[in-house]
């Protein structure tokens, strides 16, 4: 009889209502009946998730529509409406036009997200109504009997009922160790089954247990981690939106209550300084490309968890991959089975084939060793194993007992220990072939799935091997040419891994070195960056070898499949992981190759280079703007002038010479190298470019002052100026031309010539007096040279602080030398 028993209720607010509720304890046989699911649910005791997956479209709208600029912008439409300045809101359909663009590149990248994550959602495999069926984890209730096997993830808090498994509670306790879990043994959600299988009964479910913890670090969406481009452009946004308000403020007083402008005249001229150094669109461009990249990605099967990985693996020098599932293929064959002399002098009761095919039969397939030994020893005796243990990562050895003795099977490093030199020859010569080498024998004792004690008698070397991938020769090749270093980090042998990893055409793979002799953090941080291949990895190490190179400088790259990958992912860089893996791996990762081709790798870094390149390139044209419309309002403040531009006008040039241009340059292939910081890289083009603009505009308006030019000529010529150097500037910053880009330059330099000539009232573009006209051409012509000496001149002074800063950091380095001697 089941038993009951009563259970709380426990409210929470992003849940459904919970209710009292009976208990009910099935047999994990049966599992609960269809009325018992229905039960639980209707009273609010699913496994759902406090975190929702996704951002829901209200709150996509929200963040597109309540924003600070979008703030600022209605302020400023309200007093150009009650100075009735109506053609100064030229800007109001750009802005309506961003916050579109951004809610429906949002809710695209929303749905595509949410349906390739479909595809990989956790998922269990649930005992109801006496049948096994696989459901997602959060169509779980209370009491579920769920069954448990190698690599899954336990999704909600459990107790063992029937079998034994080993797990790995790493992302809980931060220890690497296995945990065996024997009938009574409480299973926490967000722990790995490591080997073995079991059924087990949930206790504690979505809200009570630890998984909704563990969701947000699973799922890799590392709050408050941004990459370096929108970091940059973060304080950007962050400088423009605390300069803007006292500025505009300083410039209507001085407009208003000093020069005594109208105040139709103080605000237009307010608002146009104002818009000028708003960098919305710069955000905005940013969302919308990472968006775009992010869809064309997942026609390509990668999805995608977090967006800003993109960017990241394009900036990545270190790629760390494991031999199975990405240099080869996520599947193993018996090649061949070497007796040894022991099993001559044992003369054991059976065959070594039959031995084998027992050992085999006991064993779950729950990892291809497993599967590819089942599928080749199939001639058994019938012996009914009296213990079984499955294979332990950590240990390297999995096992059976018969009546008649136990037998193990794995790693010859730890079944033979100090044996292992006598068989050391024909071990690693099967290793130079590029195979992996098991050893099968007789254990003294019995195995209990921790450290082997007792002695072993080896019987023989099972000799097994994985194909390696078509396209792995192509893509490491593409690694080397792009200046990234590969790390092979593997739990087989050293030897046989660097044959696999030359067969695949990895560079030095010739420079390998066992792992186990790596004792003290010192060694291995100088082995990580001295050697390529690395065998016998332990969980643990896969970690330090993750921290060692990120300490060292580099921006690090896993790629892994298997649950012992899983803190290795979290703490690199940027993480990918097979589709075919284990379900935490997947979640564990920003990237997961749906198809589990690692040939989409260097079209994923590509694209990342795409996104990047680009944006220096168009956040420059931003970033021109905002840079000349800070200059010229201070100007204008400490000169005692009208700020000269009029808000119609600054919405034409932003849209022809920089909004346009930067969106469609931001979708133009770019495979060049990533150099320096993104910060850096957009000042060094934006600065000459501003400074340029400043200077002739603020020239122009002097002269306009000294030579009497009314301000409205002075208005249209300060504007067709800024429009003249714009493209001046587009060209240098697009540089090197093809047709693609000339194009581009084309389009919009007829869309600006159409606006001024026919739809000149809207934007506010006048006819000028013969005495503007020649004040214009002087100025006009002297653009092309300042902005070239100006190029010059950063550029100088940007090697200038690179050297000097090198040198600083030279003399720091030799100081502390001198201080440690």
């Amino acid at each position: 009889m089941p038993s009951r028993r009563r259970k709380k209720a426990i409210l929470n607010p992003t849940m459904p209502e919970r209710h009292p509720v009976d208990e009910i304890q099935a047999d994990y046989h049966t599992g609960l009946t269809k009325e018992q699911v229905v039960y639980y649910r209707k009273n609010g005791w699913g496994n759902v998730s406090v975190e929702a997956p996704s951002k829901s479209t209200k709150d996509i709208i929200k963040s597109n529509v309540l924003t600070y600029f979008n703030g600022i912008f209605l302020l400023i439409s309200i007093l150009l409406i009650l100075v009735k300045s109506f053609k100064d809101l030229s800007f109001l359909p750009i802005i309506i036009a961003n916050s579109l663009i951004g809610i429906i590149q949002e809710l695209r990248a929303k749905n595509v997200l949410d349906n390739l994550t479909v595809l990989n959602a956790p998922k269990a495999t649930v005992v109801r109504n006496g049948k096994e069926k696989t459901i997602a984890a959060e169509h779980l209730v209370l009491n579920d009997i769920v069954v448990f096997h190698a690599g899954n993830q336990i999704p909600a808090d459990a107790v063992v009922v029937e079998g034994s498994v080993a797990v790995n509670e790493s992302l809980l306790t931060g220890e690497s160790d296995e945990i065996r879990k024997n009938p009574g043994d409480h299973l926490m959600s967000g722990s790995f089954i490591v080997s073995g299988t079991c059924y087990a009964r949930l206790e504690k479910v979505g809200a009570d247990s630890y998984i909704n913890k563990l969701t947000i670090q699973a799922k890799a969406s590392r709050e408050g981690e941004q990459s370096e481009m929108i970091r940059s452009l973060n304080h950007i946004v962050m400088f423009a939106g605390i300069m803007i308000v006292p500025i505009g403020i300083l410039l209507f007083y001085q407009g208003y209550f000093q020069q005594e402008n109208t105040l139709k005249d103080s605000v237009t001229s307010m608002v146009a300084a104002v818009i000028g150094m708003i960098p919305e669109g710069l955000y905005l461009l940013s969302s919308v490309t990472l968006a775009v990249s992010f869809i064309r990605l997942s026609t390509k099967n990668v999805l995608v968890h977090d967006m800003k990985c993109i960017e990241t693996l394009a900036r990545v020098n270190v790629l760390c991959v494991d031999k199975t599932g990405t240099i080869t293929e996520n599947k193993m064959l018996v090649q061949e089975v070497i007796k040894l002399p022991p099993y001559e002098t044992d003369s054991p009761a059976l065959p070594l084939d039959e031995l084998l095919g027992d050992f085999a039969s006991a064993q779950q397939a729950d990892n291809i060793t497993m599967e590819a030994m089942k599928a080749f020893f199939t001639n058994t005796s019938g012996s009914v194993p009296t213990g079984v243990t499955g294979f332990s990562s950590a240990y390297k050895y999995s096992s059976v007992s018969f009546s008649g003795g136990s037998y193990v099977l794995g790693a010859p490093e730890f079944i033979l220990r100090q044996d292992y030199d006598t068989y050391r020859e024909a071990i690693e010569e099967q290793g130079k072939k590029g195979y992996r080498v098991l050893v099968f024998g007789k254990y003294e004792g019995t195995p209990d799935g921790t450290a082997l004690t007792g002695r072993v008698t080896p019987y023989a070397l099972i000799v097994v091997a994985n194909k390696i991938r078509k396209d792995a020769d192509k893509t490491f090749r593409f690694f080397a040419k792009q200046g990234v270093a590969i790390k092979v980090i593997s739990g087989d042998n050293p030897v046989t891994v660097s044959e696999v990893a030359t067969q695949a055409g990895i560079a030095n793979a010739d420079q390998y070195i066992d792992a186990s002799t790596l004792e003290t953090p010192e060694v291995l941080r100088e082995a990580v960056n001295k050697y390529t291949v690395f065998g016998r990895v332990t969980p643990a190490q896969k970690r330090q070898f993750v921290h060692a190179l990120k300490e060292t400088g580099h921006t690090v790259a896993m790629t892994g499949d298997g649950v012992n990958d899983v803190l290795a992912l979290k703490d690199a860089d940027c993480s990918v992981a097979m589709a075919a893996g284990s379900d935490a791996a997947a979640q564990a990762s920003q990237l997961v190759l749906l198809d589990n081709d690692f040939g989409h790798m260097p079209e994923i870094v590509m694209e990342g280079r795409q996104v990047v390149n680009n944006m220096e390139r168009s956040g420059s044209l931003f970033l021109t703007k905002n840079i000349f419309s800070l200059l010229l309002a201070i100007f204008s403040i400490a000169v005692g002038f009208s700020y000269p531009l009029k808000p119609s006008q600054i919405s034409l040039i932003s849209m022809f010479t920089i909004g346009l241009p930067g969106f469609l340059l931001s979708q133009l292939p770019n495979q060049d190298l990533i150099r320096g910081k993104f910060m850096n890289n957009v000042l060094l083009r934006a600065m000459p470019a501003a400074l340029t603009d400043f200077i002739v505009v603020a020239s122009l308006v002097v002269f306009g002052e000294v030579f009497d030019v009314s301000s409205v000529d002075i208005s249209t010529a300060c504007a067709i100026l800024m429009a003249i150097v714009g493209f001046m500037i587009l060209h240098e910053i697009i540089k090197p031309m093809n047709i693609y880009k000339y194009i581009i330059i084309w389009i919009c330099m007829a869309g600006m010539v159409f606006c001024l000539v026919f739809l000149r009232d809207l934007f506010g573009i006048t006819g000028m007096s013969m005495r503007c006209i020649m004040l214009f051409v002087v100025f006009s012509i002297t653009t092309e040279p300042i902005l070239r000496y100006l190029i010059r001149l950063v550029r100088k002074i940007n090697i200038l602080y690179n050297k000097a800063k090198d040198a600083f950091a030279r003399n720091a380095r030799r100081k502390m030398r001198q201080e440690d001697v």
